[in-house]
């Protein structure tokens, strides 16, 4: 349920079934990636640079269309302090007016102070109404606190609700050749730090419980969009869509998705242009998920963004390792053990793209498709 289908050849806002060997995914608009400064068939030090004006209006029309084409009368989307869902606020608001554009702050007990504190800011700047719902209830009456910290105290016995804590995967991608395994640190209440490695039943026992918060934003977003007629909004970009950093029915359970052809770098580009506020365009990218700071370099990446995103280029792209070398300045060993990160972390997340598999009717050839003409195929990474 992610992302572009990364085929040059597809139209830009109306949207054909891609390739018949592949799985439908669920059904959320978005668009192909922007026009480059640089062919798509090179790789070039500049291939992700991005005519903004240009592309802010392509992609006003994009959502103009589509609440249209939806029958919706505005957006709804969940402002979480971050660069993502403060473009794709200001996008809406350029797009439909501010008077049809809802803003959703969703803390918990856990969230950053700043999260709030920016989101709020920028939502009055763009003179939109919104929101504050504190979901720490939700999350409590489901114990996904109690059923985190649990995996935490068997690996630390000594852990306590006083303690913080995050996961993250080994640093260094480009450095250091080591398996995708999580960590798991502590923070006591004077600030040591204690860390351990994870085995995959403690790590997804982690992961599962801070997946519901995912979850029961989506779940407010909804109400709301429902109640006003609105559509929902998401906010996730290309980087994240290809390497399936997102949730299933959380932050990935959206009607459409203005970002997701896009990179994480194009993204603080066209950010800068649409004047989202200074200190978001500063902040560090972060889930805000769990009660330890950790940026998303850590948690889940493992290399910086300005590197990152041009590799993913080239991988999606299947441009020779020996042009990336030369253009990024880079060995073969580490672009191919980048090569070989995203591969492994795409194949793992791909059913996270597809919609559930069902059964034909005995008796039927071929699948039917009763969506009317112009329906999107949906979020899909293909390579």
């Amino acid at each position: 349920n992610r992302a572009w289908t990364g085929d040059d050849r597809t139209a830009s806002a109306t949207y054909a079934r891609s390739r018949e060997h592949l799985p439908r995914s669920r059904v959320c608009v978005m668009l192909q990636p922007p026009n480059r400064k640089a062919p798509l068939v090179a790789l070039h030090p500049d291939a992700l640079k991005i005519d903004c004006a240009s592309e802010a209006e392509r992609i006003c029309g994009f959502l103009r269309e589509q609440t249209m084409r939806l029958k919706r009368r505005g957006a709804v989307i969940g402002l979480s302090g971050g660069v993502d869902s403060a473009l794709s606020a200001a996008l809406c608001v350029r797009a439909l007016g501010k008077e049809h554009v809802l803003g959703l702050m969703l803390p918990d007990k856990e969230s950053h102070p700043d999260s709030e504190a920016f989101a709020t800011s920028h939502a009055r700047q763009l003179g939109i109404q919104f929101e504050k719902i504190d979901i720490t209830p939700v999350l409590e009456a489901f114990g996904s606190y109690d059923k985190r910290d649990a995996v935490a105290r068997s690996v630390f016995p000594e852990f306590t609700r006083d303690y913080r804590l995050k996961i993250t995967l080994p640093a260094n991608l480009l450095d250091h050749d080591s398996l995708n395994f999580f960590t798991l640190t502590i923070v006591d209440p004077k600030g040591n730090a204690k860390s351990a490695k994870l085995n995959s039943v403690q790590a997804n026992g982690i992961i599962a419980a801070t997946c519901t918060k995912h979850r029961t934003r989506m779940m407010a977003q909804y109400y709301h969009a429902e109640r006003l007629h609105y559509l929902v909004c998401g906010t996730t970009n290309r980087t994240e869509a290809l390497q399936g950093l997102f949730v299933r029915y959380g932050d990935g359970g959206v009607d459409l998705e203005p970002l997701a052809h896009q990179f994480k770098t194009e993204v603080f580009q066209l950010a800068e242009h649409m004047d989202v506020i200074p200190e978001i365009l500063r902040r560090p990218p972060c889930p805000d998920t769990y009660s330890a700071p950790v940026t998303d370099e850590e948690w889940y990446f493992r290399m910086p963004y300005r590197i990152l995103d041009l590799l993913l280029y080239a991988w999606e792209r299947k441009i020779e390792v020996g042009e990336v070398c030369q253009v990024m300045g880079l060995t073969d060993v580490q672009v191919n053990r980048a090569f070989r990160d995203f591969t492994q972390k795409h194949n793992a997340t791909r059913h996270l793209n597809e919609l559930p598999p069902t059964l034909e009717r005995a008796g039927t050839q071929g699948s039917s498709d009763s969506r009317p003409e112009g329906a999107s195929e949906g979020r899909r990474v293909n390579r």
